[in-house]
């Protein structure tokens, strides 16, 4: 087993197997093109890895995946048909490209419908260091997954735990077009998770941690990723419920992140276009205070979310979504930005290292800004409606006085409108969270309803 995930990570030859993906989606153009169709476009991404799941002081689960599959898009004029396959032989994929054009001759045109603009494709490679393969074994991912497991066992209160996990996984990605765009990328993903349960009067309670790298160095150890996951269940133990009031909240770093990615929703072209969205017509409006800038940071080296070339092969650029408390612009791929005549933001697929600016404060310092209120850490259902900004959500956390931690709280409902919401973020913290995308440090936000007891 030990060789087996040395060939799927670090004996990997990348080069070739990009090589090979490039050469089958160019294959795939051109018989587009011979029957009929006036232009296409084909995106591939091929995953390998393996996970590793320990329960009960044993190994559980080993999972080696090797997946992928090809999706093309064909236009008969501004007629659009797609299909996919993951079958790479030529027989499966000419009745890929078939079944598409077959679709596009059979739908209505759409008028925005098409590639997005030759004079926007990405020309120039961009190295963003996103490819760490490791040659970590499946006995030392083993070891680890079970001391991560025992870390948390072995802290005294924890009645059990549910898992602990660790995986490591490598990407290939290829996308062309018949504009004579062709991109690709390569990058790798590790990450080890605790997920523990502890138990009082109240009933059972559980809580996790995790830990994400592009390099396995990056992680922390199992010791520290299982001692943090019992550290966090625990301290929710006893917990009380609130009276229900008027207050600020403060939300962690990892909470934060949810409330701008409510944002992101609400300024997406699909909603803008359906009228779907709170943030309707807003660009040039202030949506926040005058101290919050919002900023994407694709070529950011090692991110999450970096990228030179987005879905559709648009280079990707640096820009600020929100300046000084003012919405710049949207998130669109060029579908959208003709819908809205305008010019894609080259976020076909999502956005790429999102940061909000922060003022300096670490986690204790925010507390002391918040001085009487909630701390959320952690958030419960889906009561958010991005039509009308309604927010409502369950919750649970600590009831903070004078900036000290009181008391764990729980079954209580945090509520508000996002778009008030965003006007009241008080302050962002510097404790940023770095294991997502979207990059934030806790936020205060004042006026919000605290439904409990």
């Amino acid at each position: 087993m030990k060789e087996t995930m040395n060939t799927t990570l670090t004996a990997i030859d990348m080069d070739e197997k990009l090589a090979l993906m490039r050469e089958t989606c160019r294959k795939i153009l051109k018989l587009a093109e011979s029957k009929g169709a006036t232009s296409a476009e084909v995106g591939v991404s091929q995953d390998t890895g393996i996970s590793v799941q320990a329960r009960a002081r044993d190994v559980e689960t080993v999972e080696f995946n090797q997946d992928g599959s090809f999706g093309i898009s064909v236009y008969f004029g501004q007629k659009k048909g797609t299909a996919s396959t993951t079958d790479t032989s030529p027989q499966a994929i000419e009745q890929a490209v078939e079944a598409a054009c077959n679709f596009a001759k059979y739908t209505e045109a759409d008028p925005f419908a098409g590639l997005a603009d030759a004079s926007l494709m990405a020309t120039t490679p961009i190295d963003l260091d996103l490819d760490h393969p490791s040659n970590i074994s499946l006995d030392e991912m083993k070891l680890m997954a079970l001391a991560c497991e025992a870390a948390g066992l072995d802290c005294e209160g924890i009645a059990q735990a549910d898992s602990a996990s660790i995986s490591a996984h490598r990407n290939a990605r290829v996308y062309a077009n018949s504009h004579g765009f062709l991109g690709d990328s390569s990058s790798t993903r590790y990450s080890m998770s605790s997920i523990l349960i502890a138990q009082d009067e109240q009933g059972m309670k559980r809580d996790y941690w995790f830990t994400l790298g592009r390099r396995f160095e990056d992680l922390e150890s199992p010791e520290e990723v299982g001692k943090k996951a019992a550290e966090r269940v625990l301290n929710h133990l006893n917990a009380r419920v609130l009276k229900t009031q008027k207050a600020p909240v403060m939300f962690t770093p990892e909470m934060a992140r949810g409330i701008l990615s409510h944002l992101f929703g609400a300024i997406r072209g699909s909603a803008l276009y359906n009228k779907a969205s709170f943030l309707v017509d807003a660009c040039g409006e202030a949506i926040m205070p005058s101290f919050v800038t919002i900023d994407e940071r694709p070529h950011e080296r090692g991110g999450l979310g970096s990228g030179y070339f987005d879905n559709e092969g648009v280079a990707t650029h640096n820009r600020e979504i929100v300046r000084d408390g003012v919405l710049q612009g949207y998130i669109l791929n060029s579908y959208a930005a003709r819908k809205l005549n305008t010019v894609t933001t080259a976020n076909a697929g999502g956005l790429h290292n999102v940061y909000i600016n922060h003022q300096g404060l670490d986690f204790a310092a925010m507390l002391a800004e918040l001085n009487t209120g909630v701390l959320v850490t952690d958030l419960m259902g889906q009561g958010v409606n991005v039509v009308t900004g309604d927010y409502s959500r369950g919750a649970s956390g600590f009831w903070v006085e004078n900036g000290v931690i009181q008391y764990p709280v729980h079954e209580i409902t945090v509520a508000g409108n996002l778009k008030q919401m965003l006007q009241n973020i008080r302050c962002v913290g510097a404790d940023q969270d770095r294991r997502s995308s979207i990059v934030s440090g806790s936020m205060i936000i004042d006026g919000m309803t605290i439904a409990g007891q």
